[in-house]
């Protein structure tokens, strides 16, 4: 299909009667805004997330529009498949699911020791794909005492459920708080103001760095102070105050791959309006 946009997504699907969707979570925000109410999705069986991390908002608002199941999971490119997945008869909200048949997976200190429930630490993985050995410097930690790390900092809560946290690298640590972006991007995107968003770590000289907000407002929503106020004023109540974004900047789009997915570097990087 050469005009595979997530706003033609919707008219695909009930063109030919499509029976699985796959794409990332922006792309299925932007097909539920598309989406009118004569939408015939009657043919779709799942919706598959990929990419990065499915937000709650997007799979609630999925559900409760379409009627249709979404299911979120984590692969690599070093493990070649999909070992964290949600299931048909056994899924959670903001949660990438349990490990599939054939890998194990963990929550790790830096020493491999796995972490209490509910506490962050690095995705340890196991089974039968992996790496063994790259000819690759920045490689050198990925295989430890058999398990892959991913580079992902994920939490496991008291049912099994695997919760992603950030990107390792991407964790933010502001006055010696560690702040998870996606939580925050979460708390934003459950605002009707907000129609994307994406948050880094910027540098501060008294914190160190800072949660910083890149915006895409909803259509007729004011740039202004008044609207930073709000948004930040709903992540104070939505979670916990000190993770409220200090720099809220509004832009027109957010920077994306072709698959749709978020490139925040390019945030951190370039001037983006």
């Amino acid at each position: 299909l050469e005009q595979a946009t997530p706003p033609n997504m919707i008219h695909i699907i009930e063109t030919y009667k499509a029976t699985i969707s796959f794409t990332a979570p922006t792309a299925y925000r932007a097909m539920l805004k598309a989406m009118d109410e004569g939408a015939d999705l009657s043919s779709l069986r799942v919706a598959v997330s990929a990419g990065e991390t499915l937000p709650a908002p997007v799979f609630e608002e999925w559900t409760q529009k379409t009627g249709k199941p979404i299911l979120d999971g984590i692969g690599a490119t070093e493990m070649l498949h999909i070992f964290i997945s949600n299931r048909f008869d056994d899924m959670k909200p903001a949660s990438t699911g349990k490990p599939v048949g054939g890998y194990e997976a963990r929550v790790v200190d830096d020493e491999m020791r796995e972490v209490p429930r509910g506490a962050t630490g690095r995705l340890a993985v196991r089974g039968p794909t992996g790496c063994r050995y790259m000819a690759d410097d920045r490689q050198k930690e990925y295989v430890r005492d058999g398990w892959n790390l991913t580079g992902d900092t994920f939490t496991q809560d008291e049912d099994g459920f695997f919760h992603f946290a950030a990107r390792s690298d991407d964790m933010i640590v502001s006055a010696g708080y560690n702040i998870a972006g996606p939580e925050v991007e979460a708390a934003l995107l459950s605002h009707p103001d907000v129609a994307e968003c994406a948050v880094i770590g910027a540098e501060d000289a008294e914190r160190g760095q800072i949660v910083e907000a890149h915006v895409v407002l909803a259509q007729g929503v004011a740039p202004d102070a008044l609207t930073t106020k709000r948004l930040q004023d709903h992540v104070k109540a939505m979670i916990a105050p000190y993770k409220y974004p200090r720099s809220v900047k509004f832009i027109a789009a957010l920077p994306k791959t072709q698959t749709g997915k978020i490139q925040r570097f390019r945030l951190r990087t370039e001037k983006i309006n």
